[in-house]
C-alpha cells in the first residue's frame, strides 16, 4: 500500500493537525462503519476495501452507504439501491443522498431538498420488489443529512447545521423538531458512534466535540488541519477517511 507522511499532529486552540496517508486509488465519495469501507469514483463505479486492494462491485451509484442498516446507494438517476445477498436491488422511492449510518434505520434527501427516513422494520426487510415502502417526511428542507445511534445532523442549501434529536430505530423521525447548530458546513456525517465531522464551502474539515447520547448537539467545532482540501469525510475506528478535492485517498488520525 502506497502512503506518503502528510503532516504532524499537535494541538494548537480549538484546531488539530492530523497525521494522514495516503492510499491508492480514487474516489469522489466514501462512507466507512464497522471496519467496512465503500466508495464511488467520478465514473460512478463502486468499490470496496478488502484488506489494503480495493474490489469493483458490479453497478453504478452516485453515493453509497454502509452502516448498521446495510449498504445502500443511489444513482445519477435518483433510484434507490440496497445490497442484498451481494447483488443490487431497486427500492422504491428516488433520492440524491442516503445515509445508513442509524441504528438499523435509514435516511437521506431528496431532489428538492425534502427529507425522509425508514423505520427499522421496513429498513431490515425491504429486499426489493415491493411497490411502495413507508417513507417518513421529516418537516424542512436539507441537502445532505446523517444519523448515528441517537442523533441525525443535516446542512441547507444555506450551509446552516442542525440536529434532529430524540431518533430511535422505530421513531426514525426523533423529536420533529430541529435545533440549529452554530456553524456552517456544506456536507456533514454521523459515525456509528456517534462522532460527527463536517467539511465547510472553504474545503475544511470539522469535528463536533462534546457530543454524547446525554449532549448530542456537543458543546464546539475543532477545525482539523491536513495538507490540501477536502470534499468528502467519513469516520470510523479512529480513523478520519478523507477525499481531496483531487479525489485521493487519505486515512488520518
Amino acid at each position: 500500500m502506497r502512503a506518503s507522511l502528510l503532516v504532524l499532529a499537535v494541538f494548537v486552540g480549538s484546531s488539530l493537525a492530523l497525521v494522514c496517508q495516503e492510499i491508492d486509488g480514487r474516489l469522489t465519495q466514501i462512507d466507512v462503519s464497522n471496519g467496512q469501507v465503500f466508495g464511488v469514483n467520478s465514473g460512478n463505479s463502486i468499490y470496496t476495501r478488502y484488506g489494503n486492494s480495493w474490489v469493483q462491485l458490479p453497478g453504478a451509484l452516485k453515493h453509497v452507504t454502509v452502516g448498521p442498516a446495510g449498504v445502500w446507494g443511489v444513482d445519477t438517476e435518483y433510484f434507490i439501491y440496497k445490497l442484498v445477498g451481494g447483488r443490487w436491488v431497486q427500492i422504491p422511492g428516488l433520492l440524491k443522498q442516503i445515509d445508513a449510518g442509524g441504528d438499523l434505520f435509514v435516511s437521506g434527501v431528496n431532489m428538492q431538498d425534502n427529507i425522509f427516513c425508514l423505520n427499522r422494520n421496513a429498513t431490515v426487510t425491504t429486499r426489493g420488489g415491493e411497490s411502495c415502502i413507508p417513507w417518513n417526511l421529516l418537516p424542512g428542507a436539507l441537502k445532505y443529512y446523517s444519523c448515528g445511534p441517537y442523533s441525525c445532523w443535516g446542512v441547507n442549501s444555506a450551509d446552516q447545521i442542525f440536529v434532529m434529536k430524540g431518533v430511535t430505530p422505530d421513531a426514525c423521525m426523533g423529536s420533529k423538531a430541529w435545533e440549529q447548530v452554530p456553524g456552517a458546513l456544506s456536507m456533514i456525517e454521523v459515525s456509528t458512534d456517534g462522532s460527527v465531522y463536517g467539511v465547510n464551502s472553504a474545503k475544511d474539515v470539522y469535528r463536533r466535540d462534546g457530543v454524547s447520547a446525554a449532549n448530542p448537539a456537543g458543546t464546539g467545532w475543532t477545525y482539523l488541519s491536513m495538507c490540501g482540501k477536502s470534499k468528502h469525510v467519513s469516520y470510523d475506528l479512529g480513523v478520519l477517511w478523507v477525499i481531496s478535492l483531487e479525489e485521493k485517498i487519505l486515512t488520518c488520525s
